[in-house]
């Protein structure tokens, strides 16, 4: 059986991207459009679909890590905050974001509420297990063709 493990992250996450799309209970706030996604960030996000592509990316995590919460994942999509001549020192990333996202897919049922923090269920792994095979046959027919 293929799983999220066996392909490509970029492809796997540029096909959940257009999924999550056509979902209807993620759909970005009025304010995604203004905020940054950390304190290390100096500007807000450029592309339009930044929402789904960070869910897409939450969902990944999700199946990868098991349970895990917002500080975690908080660490996880931090990056360094340049803070001019001083040395650079590590920001977390927003935790409203991550949080909101989790709720909208909580809200959608693909992830639960676990002991410690939040788990994909049964229809979010399924659902993740089937893109994986998607994305695996479109990658293997340009691999046939080449023989």
């Amino acid at each position: 059986m293929t799983s999220v493990y066996d392909v490509n992250a970029y492809d796997l996450l540029a096909r959940l991207t257009q999924e999550l799309k056509e979902v209807g209970d993620i759909k970005p706030p009025d304010w995604s459009k203004y905020v940054k996604t950390g304190t290390h960030k100096e500007r807000p996000p450029v592309q339009e679909d930044w929402w789904y592509i960070r869910a897409a990316s939450l969902l990944r995590r999700l199946y990868i890590d098991g349970p895990v919460g917002v500080e975690r994942l908080r660490r996880h999509y931090g990056g360094k905050k340049d803070r001019g001549h001083k040395p650079e020192k590590f920001g977390k990333a927003s935790g409203a974001i991550i949080r909101r996202l989790l709720q909208q897919m909580e809200k959608a049922g693909f992830v639960e509420p676990a002991p410690k923090g939040r788990r994909l269920t049964p229809k979010g792994v399924s659902y993740m297990d089937r893109l994986a095979y998607e994305v695996k046959l479109a990658a293997g027919v340009g691999e046939l063709e080449q023989y």
